[in-house]
């Protein structure tokens, strides 16, 4: 059982350094911590996006990749992805492989709410119906991905931070055009 109360700290050299309270940790100085996100494919090779939950404590209400979270300490990183898949939008995987293993980004919302994460990447397809937790998700479509990577580069705003830096770098080790 994992107690994903709690996020992992890391040092600057990137290993764990202790843990946080998950309700504590983002803040005007939030300390580093491991996170991740994942792209959610489908049979036709769209990818889902989700607009974040007004009731988050970060970004609320912005347009984001699939989905993301933190492990647990101690928690495999593909069984946190299928944990937060099932917890938040109901799904089971049917594959997932990391895609951008050293992604990190530090940003900061118009309230002042920092995230600052070391995130992994992942690509991961479904064949199940979205069923979204409404705490976590306030709705979401499927689009295609040159499409998102195109909105990304010409309309960053639209989007999460993290999603803009991520799509960049998704764009170029996956060829992505629109």
């Amino acid at each position: 059982m994992t107690d994903d109360r709690l996020v992992v700290l890391l040092g600057e050299d990137l290993k764990p350094v202790g843990t946080a309270p998950r309700d504590q940790v983002h803040h005007a100085q939030t300390p580093l911590h491991l996170a991740f996100s994942c792209y959610l494919l489908d049979d036709a090779g769209r990818v889902l996006v989700t607009r974040r939950a007004l009731t988050k404590r970060t970004w609320p209400g912005v347009w984001t990749n699939s989905f993301c979270g933190h492990p647990a300490p101690g928690e495999e990183m593909e069984h946190a992805v299928r944990r937060h898949a099932r917890d938040e939008l109901g799904i089971e995987l049917s594959t997932i492989s990391l895609v951008l293993p050293d992604f990190r980004y530090r940003a900061a919302d118009s309230n002042g709410m920092v995230e600052n994460e070391l995130c992994p990447v992942f690509m991961a397809t479904t064949h199940d119906p979205i069923v979204a937790a409404y705490h976590e998700v306030a709705e979401w479509t499927w689009v295609d991905l040159g499409a998102l990577a195109d909105a990304a580069r010409n309309l960053p705003n639209l989007l999460s931070p993290w999603s803009v830096l991520q799509l960049a770098r998704l764009a170029d080790s996956l060829a992505v055009t629109a």
